[in-house]
């Protein structure tokens, strides 16, 4: 059996476009954390450390270390994650929106398929035709619950400004596709579905073209789609399982995952 990892990290160091930050306290720091946090609970206690007092020294400690903490400021769509139907409106097909938390588990562990599309350009998008084509080139029919994950080969630019523009979106023509064969669950190795931003907004501005056409698209069709995937070139085209099986967070559109693929 072999596994391999999917997913990218969240990365305060990484370009992005909303702000990420790790508070991360060091073990020794964490110390001076602990006094603070117990000892100004009480007033006496907060006199006491502003006068220098401390109930705990690093000589009561192995090392002089005590337990590093790390407390992360992020937003659900940085890192890879999967986006439930709460994030594309409030409601889909007619009904309230689902959030992340009420995604049906065993949808998240399934076969999975590889389509490459690295030849597609940024401005352009994946169309129905597109899956087609690609599914004939390598041989397979798509089955029900089939976790279809769409290769573009942008996750290589992850870390710089290109990730964020340099990629094709998908078009609902293949969102259409894919659910009308039973698939539950789709991802993408690039920071969203549809095409970036600049593209977006351009048409918008110019010819008042909806915007973000593929997530709303989630108001008349319910899906789950994740997005920010890499290293999908070191997948067979089939023949593997996929595990995304999202964190557990209550009421967001999305959610972090650990992707990996079995083999």
């Amino acid at each position: 059996m072999k596994i391999i990892d999917l997913s990218l990290p969240i990365d305060e160091s990484a370009f992005e476009i909303h702000k990420v930050d790790i508070e991360r306290i060091s073990h020794k720091a964490g110390v001076e954390k602990f006094n603070r946090v117990i000892m100004v609970k009480t007033l006496l206690g907060r006199i006491k450390y502003l006068l220098g007092l401390r109930i705990l020294k690093k000589e009561d400690l192995p090392e002089g270390e005590f337990l590093s903490l790390e407390v992360v400021h992020s937003p659900v769509h940085i890192g890879t994650h999967l986006d439930y139907s709460f994030h594309y409106g409030s409601k889909s097909e007619g009904r309230p929106s689902k959030s992340a938390d009420e995604i049906p588990l065993e949808w998240c562990y399934s076969d999975g398929v590889r389509l490459d599309f690295r030849h597609k350009r940024p401005a352009e998008v994946i169309s129905a035709a597109d899956i087609e084509s690609g599914l004939k080139k390598i041989n397979y029919t798509i089955k029900e619950k089939d976790v279809v994950l769409l290769q573009t080969g942008a996750d290589k630019f992850y870390g710089t400004p290109r990730y964020f523009s340099d990629y094709p979106g998908v078009d609902i023509s293949a969102i259409d596709y894919l659910l009308d064969r039973g698939v539950k669950i789709f991802g993408v190795d690039t920071m969203g579905i549809d095409r970036p931003y600049k593209f977006m907004l351009r048409e918008f501005l110019e010819q008042r073209k909806p915007l973000y056409p593929a997530h709303f698209y989630g108001r008349k069709r319910e899906f789950i789609h994740i997005e920010r995937l890499a290293n999908l070139e070191k997948l067979p085209d089939f023949g593997f399982k996929v595990i995304c099986f999202p964190i557990r967070i209550k009421c967001t559109g999305a959610a972090w995952a650990r992707v990996v693929a079995v083999i």
